[in-house]
């Protein structure tokens, strides 16, 4: 196929289709003729629309429909010029509602039917989709054997064969792809209410199915797909092993990720693996890294506002919070809340979803640290009413950076009450390391002064019991 033509080629064959009063789909079917592009893009150029007009369109029409997929950019484009990837049968139906057509006209359904003008074995034409005729295959006859004395073309023919198997071993279907997305969807939203040892042994099991069909010989677009998922993954279990305070692994698992990421060059991706992975130096350090990850994120998803950058940015500002950079966590304060402004937040119970819940999480991070508590704890305040019925981690840090506020203005008692109450009141399985690590910073932040005083102790004792201790 040859390469696609510009977008102003489609706009020259839009006006002509004006002028003329075509119908939409015979300027669709034009588009696809001349600029060599798929059916379901050149129905988007027929109308003139950009990929943003378009899932805004798309959303709008289908806000009422709790069970519509959700549509991005990226998976537009990515449906558009891979014809490998198609939607599933509930979404093709929602595009042809949007484009007011069928399946058929935007080339999302098999169509086998014998078009040819004659019933001879030779010599007919077919019909293609622009609506000329081309000659059609003559049929099958014995192959030409190459000349006598040639060993090159026997070379050849040899090596081509060999490159036409390896093509031809693919294993994974498009219903396997599908499934296994359902299932990581499923994962997404249980990782938010699963404490972590248990979530990885959801985990495992999954990536290792996705690796064993990622380790044999797939097409560049499958490939690309488990990628994606090994990256999504391997993400969720390093978080889980961050949690648990494994610390080395958990550093190993996000490198894999990122590289999982790097492999399906999907942007949005590549920029989400980063934010996350920035949360580790964050609890542990060190904080430089968590700086650095955050704006590697930031910078990858600089083009457009999206939650992912939105993300980024506040996962950059408490990290320069912690940093004592005034400067550089208000300018990144602004950028978070800008980009959050401007963006589609996703499903709020997705693990990769970033809603105005977990902004204000980060945001809390940033004012706690740059002294702000007054500010702090009003943001405190507003997420807690939106996790009001969340039983993740989430809640008991937003206690734990109340706790940090109260012992940065000096109220001793009220600091160390709530820290151990929030701690002792977790479930043994949540009371992790990283809980643990979050509830020592309110010991840090007590002054120096105060830490032999009898809260004080109190709490460090509350901190050293056993996990399973009440």
């Amino acid at each position: 196929m040859p390469d696609p033509h510009t977008p102003s080629c489609a706009k020259r064959i839009r006006e002509r289709a004006a002028a003329a009063d075509w119908p939409l789909a015979r300027t669709a079917a034009a588009i696809t003729g001349c600029c060599a592009v798929t059916r379901l893009r050149a129905h988007r150029l027929a109308r003139g629309w950009s990929l943003r007009e378009t899932v805004d369109a798309y959303r709008l029409m289908t806000r009422d429909l709790p069970r519509a997929a959700r549509v991005d950019q990226d998976q537009l484009r990515i449906w558009e010029t891979c014809p490998d990837r198609r939607p599933r049968a509930a979404t093709i139906d929602l595009l042809c509602r949007l484009y007011r057509t069928n399946a058929t006209e935007l080339g999302l359904t098999g169509d086998y039917a014998d078009t040819t003008t004659g019933t001879g074995t030779g010599g007919e034409s077919v019909r293609v989709p622009g609506g000329g005729l081309e000659p059609a295959l003559p049929p099958p006859g014995p192959a030409a054997a190459p000349p006598a004395g040639d060993p090159l073309d026997a070379l050849l023919d040899r090596a081509r064969r060999g490159v036409d198997r390896t093509l031809a071993q693919g294993t994974v279907s498009q219903t396997q792809l599908d499934l296994l997305d359902e299932r990581l969807l499923d994962l997404r939203h249980t990782y938010l209410v699963t404490p972590p040892a248990a979530m990885l042994g959801q985990l495992l099991p999954e990536l290792d199915e996705v690796r064993t069909l990622a380790a044999e010989r797939q097409p560049a677009t499958v490939q690309m797909r488990l990628s994606e998922m090994t990256a999504l993954l391997a993400t969720l279990t390093a978080d889980a092993l961050m949690r648990l305070g494994r610390l080395r692994q958990a550093r190993a698992w996000f490198a894999t990720a990122r590289a999982a990421a790097d492999d399906s060059t999907h942007t949005e991706l590549r920029a989400r693996v980063r934010a996350q992975a920035a949360m580790l130096p964050y609890y542990y350090g060190p904080l430089t890294s968590a700086a650095a990850l955050a704006r590697e994120a930031r910078v990858l998803s600089r083009h457009r506002p999206t939650a992912t950058g939105a993300f980024a940015a506040a996962a950059e500002a408490r990290a320069l919070a912690r940093q004592g950079d005034a400067d550089g966590t208000q300018h990144a304060i602004r950028t978070a809340q800008d980009a959050f402004d401007r963006c589609h937040h996703g499903d709020e119970n997705d693990a990769f979803a970033f809603p105005r819940r977990r902004l204000l999480l980060y945001l809390s991070g940033a004012l706690t640290y740059l002294g702000h508590t007054r500010r702090a704890r009003e943001i405190q305040q507003e997420a807690l009413t939106l996790y009001t019925d969340h039983r993740g981690i989430d809640p008991a840090l937003l206690h734990l950076e109340q706790a940090i506020c109260l012992a940065r203005d000096h109220h001793l008692d009220e600091a160390c009450r709530l820290a151990a109450a929030t701690y002792l009141r977790q479930p043994a399985e949540q009371r992790t390391p990283l809980l643990g690590a979050r509830a020592h910073d309110v010991l840090d932040a007590i002054p120096a002064a105060m830490r032999t005083a009898r809260p004080a102790r109190e709490l460090g004792e509350v901190l050293a019991l056993p996990a399973g201790a009440r």
